[in-house]
């Protein structure tokens, strides 16, 4: 059986206000988020924004460090700035798994 649009993480199902409901912010907000590449949503083909699992996420993590004061600025930095950190974490596991076996 394959997988179904909703097994997927990254499945655009949600819309700004099915999201915007969910995590109790204004549409407004939503909109600025993507306005300023904090969060892009995948679009619909009438353009309409739809976000992902892994976006509803994103959100919520986003709207933590928005009210703890953060810019949106410093807010897409460190989001940036996690992936980075999650990719070089991938390489480093990598380079050991490699060289433990060589031993």
């Amino acid at each position: 059986m394959s997988e179904l649009p909703f097994d997927d993480e990254r499945a655009p199902l949600y819309s700004l206000g099915q999201v915007s409901e969910m995590l109790q912010v204004r549409q407004a907000f939503l909109r600025r988020l993507d306005q300023h590449d904090v969060i892009s949503p995948s679009r619909s083909a009438g353009g309409q924004r739809r976000y992902s699992r892994r976006d509803v996420m994103a959100v919520q993590h986003v709207t933590r460090m928005a009210d703890e004061g953060m810019t949106l600025v410093a807010i897409r930095r460190i989001l940036e700035l996690e992936s980075e950190l999650t990719v070089l974490r991938a390489e480093l596991k990598e380079a050991r798994d490699r060289l433990s076996g060589q031993e």
